[in-house]
């Protein structure tokens, strides 16, 4: 079944309600990078060494796979229970991550809550865009989509000062918590905003009647909160009382949660799920949500999760300064393959699959995955590659300094989003699409040639805005594309896809991109060596650090060669495949003359 449509209601301010979804995104996407400056603390905090990077990256891969590999399933859910419930419902799990990662005590817990805010983050972009959809017609989309696109590249920018902001001030955990106070008052603004007046053509619906909360559950609910938080923060008052220390020692082993009150805990969370399951009027609606996640095809999501588990495993639990795949990287690929088979058999047998058959059979529809999945493969190389070659070249003692390089990038990204969308009003979706990663390709083209101190020219930000601006200008016509292209039943899980599209574009690309570079570095390895032989001392060696150097700056030349055949790509596809995507004015006048 592809469902209905879930009735759409007139919010009592459309432009509040949107603008509350946006900052939603722009402080989600915020937290995708404000672990950047935290993440040194962070490790402390679990106990793992600075000098054991790789041990915490789950912290980061944990994120990314909450992000992306439940994105497709939150869409759909948002298709048939309705926008705002699943903003709503993102928000509050975004905020329970958070105080799971505020409060974790080892790496386990703060993996966990990483995971929690992934999901929720990602689960607000389908959402917010299939929202813009449901506000605005076909040829308005485009500036909301634009601000959309605007706000969540800001959130790159606004992360790393943020979380430089709250490290200044206090310790890391206090950026979760913010994280967790934001989060719950977003939520309660925009259950607030989004009103109950049917759209025009509606008859209006009698008041509903106001029922007290679940106060049983309400109770459980808080004692979980409190004897949970007990559990994660261990005061040391209460551990080292001779009375009440005693609910402080485990039953068996060391682990915490099999301590008395760690039972408590569990047990009051398990009795709350029971409650919100079996109650009339449950503080949370479960049955409901269960039975929203069974309509858009759980077992179909649970695959795609596991297929985009792999990929994503595979790639960012790697060091992309030094190698393509993590040491299990091929293991991951393999239980990917293996899934992306299952899935492909079950949604040619369901009766109802999570992407609904021909959801996507429209050019620009199937083609908007396509140029977003070279888009992110493009642009992976300036946010990873740009702060790279920075420590590379001029900024090798600072990695703030190197970020910042970064930041002229990223400053011109959502000013060439709102552009964008400004301009897809008059304008073909592949034209303007095109020419964004038309400027994107010369912008890399120019940093093929950055030297060693290149940095140190004025010049060299002419190809950071270029770039940045670029990629800006093609982010709202694909999300218009895919949006003009689809029924509106199924827009939440076509703009997953597109999202997922670009995420798994990322990843591949910094693969693909990092293989080519490598090779290049190791072709000067040999020269290297003899100079390192003449020496007596590598490290010892001007000769040897500037060839060392000049090495490395090859090796970032051709990665940014390679990130320009991407953007080509890209636009290329764009310009050929959005031809009919009906996105401007002009273009809503001629569907409205052909249906009549």
């Amino acid at each position: 079944m592809t469902g209905q449509v879930p009735e759409v209601s007139r919010p009592r301010s459309p432009r509040v309600l949107l603008t509350l979804a946006a900052v939603a995104v722009a402080f989600a996407a915020a937290d995708t990078y404000v672990v950047v400056l935290a993440l040194p603390e962070m490790m402390g905090s679990v106990g793992v060494p600075i000098d054991e990077l790789q041990r915490a990256a789950p912290i980061v891969s944990g994120f990314l796979l909450g992000y992306v590999a439940m994105l497709p399933l939150i869409g759909r859910i948002a298709d048939l229970r309705g926008r705002l419930p699943v903003l709503t419902a993102a928000l509050v799990v975004f905020a329970a991550g958070s105080l799971v990662t505020a409060l974790a005590y080892d790496l386990p817990s703060m993996v966990v809550g990483r995971f929690l805010q992934g999901v929720g983050g990602g689960g607000l972009v389908p959402a917010t865009l299939a929202l813009v959809a449901d506000l605005y017609p076909a040829d308005r989309r485009g500036v909301p989509l634009g601000v959309v696109s605007a706000v969540q590249e800001l959130g790159s920018v606004v992360g790393p000062l943020f979380g430089a902001v709250v490290l200044a001030l206090a310790d890391w955990p206090e950026i979760f918590l913010i994280n967790f106070a934001v989060g719950l008052v977003l939520a309660a603004a925009i259950r607030a905003t989004g009103g109950s007046e049917p759209v025009t053509g509606q008859p209006p619906r009698p008041p509903q009647r106001r029922h007290l909360p679940d106060l049983i559950g309400l109770v459980l609910l808080l004692v979980t909160l409190v004897v949970g938080g007990i559990v994660l923060l261990r005061p040391s008052s209460l551990v080292s009382d001779l009375t009440w220390g005693e609910y402080f020692i485990p039953f068996a082993g060391e682990g915490r949660w099999l301590t008395p009150v760690g039972v408590v805990a569990m047990a009051g969370l398990l009795l709350f799920l029971l409650r919100c399951a079996t109650a009339k009027r449950p503080l949370v609606d479960l049955r409901g949500w269960g039975r929203s996640a069974r309509e858009a095809d759980l077992t179909g999501a649970l695959l795609l999760a596991i297929a985009l588990g792999g990929i994503i495993l595979a790639f960012a639990t790697a060091d992309p300064s030094v190698q393509v795949f993590s040491d299990q990287g091929w293991w991951y690929l393999l239980g990917s393959a293996v899934a992306t088979v299952a899935l492909v058999l079950h949604l040619r047998r369901a009766e109802a699959p999570l992407l609904p058959r021909g959801a996507l059979r429209r050019t620009p529809a199937w083609g908007a995955v396509v140029v977003s999945f070279f888009v992110g493969a493009a642009l992976i190389a300036a946010l990873i590659d740009i702060p790279i070659y920075a420590r590379t070249t001029v900024y090798r003692s600072s990695q703030l300094m190197a970020a910042l390089v970064l930041v002229r990038f990223l400053v011109a990204l959502p000013v060439g989003a709102v552009v964008g969308g400004y301009l897809i009003r008059t304008r073909s979706a592949g034209v303007v699409a095109a020419a964004g990663m038309a400027m994107s390709a010369v912008g890399f083209g120019l940093m093929s040639r950055w030297g060693v101190d290149t940095l140190h020219d004025p010049s060299s930000n002419v190809a950071l805005v270029i770039c940045g601006f670029g990629f800006g200008l093609a982010l709202a016509p694909v999300n218009a594309a895919v949006l003009a292209a689809t029924e509106a039943e199924v827009h939440g899980v076509a703009t997953a896809m597109v999202v997922v599209a670009r995420m798994v574009g990322m990843l591949v690309g910094i693969s693909a991109l990092t293989t080519i570079g490598l090779h290049r570095y190791y072709a000067k390895q040999d020269a290297l060596q003899s100079v390192a032989e003449v020496c007596g001392g590598p490290k010892m060696c001007g000769a040897y650090r500037d060839l060392q150097k000049a090495a490395g700056v090859a090796q970032e030349q051709t990665v940014f060669l390679g990130a320009v055949f991407c953007a080509v790509a890209a636009g290329v596809l764009a310009l050929v495949l959005f031809r009919h995507a009906a996105t401007r004015s002009v273009d809503a006048a001629e569907a409205l003359r052909s249906v009549g």
